[in-house]
């Protein structure tokens, strides 16, 4: 499939907060303009699925009460319930800070529709970058070294050989319900900024992919010199020949890490599109919380760019997910619904 996109795309210009940070009122009254999609997916004319959702349905912002949850849903399932009565799937993120339990995962595949899919994304030792000691389970921390033990992070780097399997052995066997009940969409290998092209970085994607086994898995890069000019095909190439399905973004242009809003079908299986919002003010600031990096609604036009290349990306893969990762409040479930009411009315009119 051909790629599409701009590489080279300036910035946005800086918008008015009112635009696109106009706080949870203005951004309930949009939702409240449109019908949300429902558990079920929508089906394509040649029979793929395109699921809608958000990368998270427990953000403190969110569950404040009369943002996104009616008064009355307060406990972990009914949020659970009410949330995957509105969307198919939904993204796990608290799995990148903490390895999730198998007890947590039978939860979650006994309170959602046969339909709902989980996305999970890999904890944070997997993909390169660090994690808090203190988070790991105890087994694991009793087991490292004093000089490990004794550090506030870690990365997989530092961790003996057999500690750094355990550590996929606990995820993947974590995920072992939602696989046997069919509600395991993707683990998202999510590469840091410092993950930069070359030899060594493609052969920890295929050892990422030797430890999955038969698990479907999704890998999102986020450094620009990925997709320069001479790269941007080799890249591509890269997964393509190793089945990987890419990640495609839509987030802030003009950056180091800025990966550009190309539309690649990398496998057949699996497409993702994910989209973080525009807020170039914040995208590589340090100490900005996560909530105001993502703190950013799409304007209908913003959306609207979108719809042509979803359709495409339909055409190319059994199964779509567009997953807004823009979790302040409820802009990240407004942005979603109104993108699913897009893409419906486009199906519709075929």
């Amino acid at each position: 499939m051909p790629q599409s996109g701009a590489p080279n795309r300036k910035p946005p210009p800086n918008a008015e907060p009112t635009v696109h940070d106009p706080g949870p009122g203005p951004a309930h009254a949009r939702a409240e303009r449109v019908s949300p999609p429902g558990p079920e997916p929508l089906r394509t004319p040649n029979g793929g699925l395109i699921r809608f959702g958000t990368a998270s349905w427990t953000d403190p912002t969110l569950t404040r009460g009369g943002i996104f949850y009616p008064k009355g849903v307060s406990s972990a399932e009914e949020r659970l319930k009410y949330y995957a009565s509105r969307f198919s799937m939904v993204e796990v993120d608290a799995s990148y800070y903490a390895l999730p339990a198998r007890g947590t995962a039978e939860l979650w595949s006994d309170r959602t529709p046969d339909t709902f899919r989980f996305d999970i994304k890999a904890h944070a030792l997997m993909t390169g970058q660090p994690s808090e000691v203190a988070r790991l389970p105890a087994p694991l921390r009793d087991a490292l070294p004093a000089a490990l033990a004794s550090r506030t992070r870690i990365y997989g780097k530092d961790l003996p050989p057999e500690l750094y399997d355990e550590v996929w052995h606990i995820f993947l066997d974590a995920l072992v319900p939602l696989r046997e009940t069919d509600k395991l969409g993707a683990v998202l290998l999510q590469y840091p900024r410092w993950f930069l092209p070359g030899h060594d970085r493609r052969e920890l994607i295929l050892d990422a992919q030797r430890r999955m086994g038969d698990v479907p898995f999704t890998v999102e890069l986020r450094n620009a010199l990925w997709f320069e000019s001479r790269s941007a095909e080799s890249t591509l190439g890269f997964f393509r020949e190793h089945d990987i399905p890419f990640v495609m973004v839509d987030e802030p242009q003009g950056l180091p890490s800025s990966v550009p809003p190309l539309v690649a079908v990398t496998s057949p299986r699996t497409a993702v599109i994910r989209f973080h919002g525009r807020r170039a003010d914040t995208w590589e600031r340090t100490g900005v919380s996560v909530a105001d990096k993502f703190r950013y609604l799409y304007d209908a036009g913003e959306l609207a760019e979108w719809a042509p290349r979803i359709r495409e990306v339909a055409e190319h893969a059994r199964e779509v997910h567009v997953i807004m990762n823009n979790c302040y409040a409820n802009y990240g479930t407004t942005n979603a619904a109104e993108l699913a009411a897009l893409i419906h009315r486009i199906y519709r009119a075929g």
